[in-house]
């Protein structure tokens, strides 16, 4: 299967203004790239890249007076499958995990696990661990939580999405990670693209999705508070302990963002 994806986005300031991007495709998809993946700054500026401490390619430039837009068109292939589901996989126990794994335990900015513990185990502590108690806790945060898009905002965390009962997908993403890190359930925040594949098309604009993986049986494995469902076509940009570490775009200093249009799309013969 072949996924056409990319974006424009605008930013306009009055002043000169530093910006840090993740809209890359994520290094571990280069391999599946079919066409070349190229950001595109108009008026054309300076912009260079590195690699965080989380294996996001994350690209600097500077906004100049008036504005900037960021387009990008590129082509991955994927193998078509749908999320993959493994209801043996075991938890581990914590002195068992990896070194490199236990940060996805801690709390984070957006992910309170102080507020949220004992919510956590009055609600999951009789499941059975592993497999089941993540989609317990899937299936608690997609049924407790209400998409739309008016209900999002940059400050809102899983305890204010667990409180509101209302949020967009990071929302959903944040609370499920912040119930699995309560219960000693390793669990990564992840953003990137999931266009309509294999499911009814919706009417609502395109966007970029967020999702999550948790550390079971020795391997990390997708899950999805938003749709709940195993799906087709995910192309992920960049992960991290929550959207802190993954944030699109990153201005410092005043800058307004004035236009955003994304596309997904399977290409079909």
């Amino acid at each position: 299967m072949l996924i056409r994806t990319g974006y424009d986005i605008r930013y306009e300031t009055e002043v000169a203004t530093p910006m840090m991007a993740m809209l890359s495709l994520h290094p571990s998809r280069n391999k599946d790239l079919v066409t070349s993946h190229r950001i595109v700054a108009t008026p054309d500026v300076p912009m260079y890249d590195y690699l965080d401490g989380f294996g996001n390619v994350c690209t600097r430039a500077t906004v100049p007076a008036g504005g900037l837009t960021l387009s990008c068109d590129f082509t991955v292939h994927d193998d078509g499958l749908p999320d993959a589901v493994v209801p043996d996989a075991i938890q581990h126990a914590v002195e068992d995990l990896p070194d490199d794994v236990l940060m996805f335990l801690l709390g984070s900015r957006y992910c309170e696990t102080d507020r949220l513990s004992e919510t956590a185990w009055s609600l999951f502590g009789h499941m059975p661990a592993g497999w089941a108690r993540v989609q317990a806790i899937v299936d608690f945060a997609h049924h407790h939580v209400r998409f739309g898009y008016q209900f999002a905002r940059p400050t809102k965390t899983a305890w204010d999405a667990y409180q509101e009962q209302q949020g967009v997908c990071r929302d959903f993403a944040h609370l499920a990670i912040t119930l699995c890190r309560c219960m000693n359930i390793p669990a990564r925040y992840c953003t990137g693209y999931l266009g309509d594949i294999g499911i009814p098309a919706s009417d609502a604009p395109m966007d970029f999705s967020a999702w999550f993986d948790v550390y079971l049986g020795g391997a990390w494995h997708v899950f999805d508070a938003r749709h709940n469902m195993p799906r087709i076509g995910r192309v992920l940009m960049a992960r991290g302990r929550d959207a802190t570490d993954t944030a699109l775009t990153t201005t410092f200093g005043p800058a307004r963002l004035v236009g955003f249009d994304v596309h997904t799309d399977e290409v079909r013969d």
